[in-house]
């Protein structure tokens, strides 16, 4: 399962955290996304639509892989994986989604904001954390600082990252890759401005890969 994380959170620099608040934003908004070359999406369970807007997402855009965000009990991850999800992540960790996400079949990404959160997760097994709210914790300096000790963790940090930052972040060895919701604004979805939301996806991959040259 740690295997199938790292190969999630290694496939595109930029994971957008995406916020869906009617059903039949869900697929263009996907396929604008995807258009744009980014194709590993975090759909937030922050609205009443969520599932069904990943089973949408799941059933009808080529090239994507879809799963769940925000997800706070083991009720919501199995929820996750009915719906179509392909992965699950959280925006922290109890011992209960830990165990659960053990014995899911899905792809499971605990979130950590502290050392000893994460010591915590290790323990059960874990080695590939979000790392949230990451502005908010110490930013890219902390991550930093927590590859001394831990080496081998990786990591995707959400939480305040942006145009203006996310390559601090994808500079680090231990940053796989970055979440966000620059790349898919809420006032470009209310308008369904899929072809500006397609070109801040396409600017954010194409910085990415400039900064790996």
């Amino acid at each position: 399962m740690s295997t199938q994380v790292e190969a999630l959170i290694s496939s595109a620099p930029v994971m957008p955290v995406l916020v869906i608040d009617h059903v039949e934003d869900a697929v263009p908004l996907a396929q604008a996304l995807v258009a744009g070359g980014l194709t590993i999406l975090e759909v937030t369970l922050r609205t009443p639509n969520a599932l069904t807007a990943i089973r949408r997402i799941s059933a009808e855009v080529e090239g994507v892989m879809v799963g769940a965000g925000t997800v706070t009990n083991s009720d919501q991850l199995a929820a996750v994986q009915q719906a179509g999800g392909q992965f699950a992540i959280s925006p922290g960790a109890t011992p209960e989604l830990l165990q659960s996400g053990i014995d899911s079949e899905l792809p499971y990404l605990p979130a950590i904001s502290t050392v000893s959160e994460l010591m915590l997760a290790m323990g059960y097994g874990y080695r590939a954390f979000k790392f949230f709210p990451a502005e908010s914790s110490g930013g890219a300096a902390a991550l930093k600082a927590i590859a001394g000790p831990f080496p081998d963790i990786r990591f995707c940090p959400t939480g305040g990252i942006g145009l203006g930052n996310f390559l601090d972040y994808l500079s680090l060895p231990n940053v796989d890759c970055v979440g966000g919701s620059w790349v898919a604004p809420a006032k470009l979805i209310r308008e369904q401005n899929w072809s500006a939301i397609t070109q801040l996806a396409a600017e954010a991959v194409h910085q990415a890969n400039q900064h790996n040259i």
